[in-house]
């Protein structure tokens, strides 16, 4: 019991962040309608997650601007045991067609596979991912 309130608690901190950054894009006005959104959530090995953590920042949010995928977030909950091994993230595409050809541009990208590679010498970095196409709701600051 106490662990399912743990992760309620989690996902509702990532929930209450993720609203505020999606009302802080909208009033940019750079999330049109019909953009989509899509959550990633990455479950990471055991004492892996600075390494993932220095991957993203060194390289793979480089790599997703240049495959056109916007980033909005990126998030590591507050709490432990979640603190330790979930990374969170949300992207902007603008349709789940161009999410696909996007994500197979960045994943034939030879720096991405490099960098996948020496990142992981010592073993995957990601145990499992969970990811969600999300689409705001009519009432949502970020449509």
């Amino acid at each position: 019991m106490g662990r399912i309130l743990s992760d309620m608690k989690t996902l509702l901190s990532f929930l209450c962040g993720a609203a505020v950054m999606f009302g802080i894009s909208a009033m940019s006005g750079s999330n049109p309608a019909h953009h989509v959104f899509e959550l990633r959530l990455y479950h990471v090995h055991e004492g892996k997650m600075d390494a993932l953590k220095a991957r993203f920042g060194d390289y793979t949010d480089a790599l997703f601007k240049r495959h056109n995928m916007k980033s909005v977030g990126y998030w590591v909950p507050e709490d432990a045991p979640e603190s330790q091994n979930l990374f969170v993230y949300i992207l902007e595409h603008s349709s789940r067609t161009e999410a696909k050809k996007n994500w197979d541009a960045f994943h034939d990208d030879p720096e991405w596979q490099k960098v996948k590679a020496e990142s992981e010498k010592n073993g995957p970095l990601v145990d499992k991912i969970d990811n969600y196409f999300m689409d705001p709701t009519s009432y949502s600051a970020s449509r």
